[in-house]
């Protein structure tokens, strides 16, 4: 860093975003894309605006939100969209955590929670997983801090019931529970439907991964109409023309193809099954997914090594080195033909090491 860097950042451990390389062909199973393009509607829509981008974007995202709050059967003022979902879970961060209203969240989730909290210089608790990396739900029962739950969690894809969900968001009403659905299209329950009984929860997702707009960057948040002024005054005082006019448009396209999202989400569904039990079959070790990924750990290969292997025969995957996790890997879940591909290297690369 260079001399000028502000010391308030001098312990900031910045997020690590999944490997993007450029220069070689990957069969990528590692950042939790979708395999399948954009639906033909957000395509279309998204071109015609890209004859306006002189122009810039509505910052009230009038169109998008009217669409939206349909869809999700919330009303206008109670939904906000942000430049992904990282930029709804940093306004989080900023709006309700302070000295006295510090974060609360697993010891293993989403990695950019920790780097959120130290950006905005709050306090905060990690609260370790069972031994199985399920959430103690009784241990963020009362916790009076501002809570965030990804659920299903990352990179475990283990997924709360909806009610463990309301009992920790009743146990807590002095404070604002953040439950992060990111990959909750792909077999969890939404906590959007207790919005509108708890005036202390925020729903946060995105369009990333179950509507193909990665690349797109659009998220989203849901809560009562005081939660979201809130979040708008963040907002308003950091990046008002947060979403560009292309993915507004693309984002009201991928709404309005209800059929094209649901056949790809079930695609992915039927595909990790597949793929889990053939994991199983070869002796690993995988947690019960809810996501558009698998989380698995072998006795015959440690972690580490398998990813590297994987990565020498073309095939991307996500390796984490914390401690407790460092045995396992995320493998994203692409097409049959990306998971046959997977499938291959792997039973290669366990003969290898007979």
């Amino acid at each position: 860093m260079s001399r000028f860097f502000s010391e308030k950042y001098n312990s900031l451990v910045p997020y690590t975003p999944g490997e993007q390389p450029k220069n070689t062909e990957y069969v990528k199973l590692n950042t939790n894309e979708s395999p399948f393009p954009p639906s033909p509607k957000a395509v279309s829509l998204a071109q015609k605006e890209a004859e306006k981008l002189e122009l810039y974007s509505d910052p009230e995202c009038r169109d998008l939100v009217k669409t939206a709050a349909e869809y999700f059967g919330v009303s206008e003022n109670e939904i906000l969209f942000t430049n992904g979902s990282d930029e709804i879970l940093n306004f989080a961060f900023s709006a309700f955590c302070d000295e006295t209203h510090t974060a609360v969240f697993p010891d293993i989730t989403y990695g950019f929670y920790p780097v959120f909290a130290e950006f905005n210089g709050i306090p905060y608790e990690e609260i370790p997983l069972e031994n199985d990396f399920t959430v103690n739900t009784d241990a963020f029962c009362g916790v009076n801090k501002t809570v965030f739950i990804a659920n299903p969690n990352a990179p475990t894809g283990i997924a709360l019931p909806l009610d463990d969900i309301e009992k920790i968001i009743k146990s807590n009403p002095q404070s604002v529970v953040v439950v992060d659905e990111a990959y909750v299209d792909f077999g969890a329950e939404s906590a959007v439907s207790l919005v509108h009984k708890y005036d202390n929860l925020l729903v946060t997702g995105t369009f990333s991964k179950s509507r193909s707009l990665a690349g797109g960057r659009l998220g989203f948040g849901i809560a009562n109409k005081e939660l979201i002024r809130d979040l708008n005054t963040v907002k308003y005082s950091t990046n008002p023309y947060n979403v560009n006019r292309m993915t507004m448009a693309a984002g009201i396209g991928a709404l309005k193809d209800n059929a094209y999202f649901e056949k790809n989400c079930g695609e992915i569904k039927k595909v990790r099954e597949y793929t889990a039990s053939q994991l199983k079959a070869m002796g690993f070790t995988l947690t019960p997914s809810s996501a558009n990924f698998i989380f698995a750990a072998s006795d015959k290969i440690d972690g580490k090594t398998f990813y590297l292997k994987l990565k020498e025969k073309g095939i991307l995957i996500r390796h984490f080195d914390k401690e407790r996790i460092q045995s396992y890997n995320r493998i994203t879940v692409g097409t049959k033909e990306q998971m046959d591909l997977f499938l291959s290297a792997v039973k290669e690369i366990l003969k290898e090491q007979i």
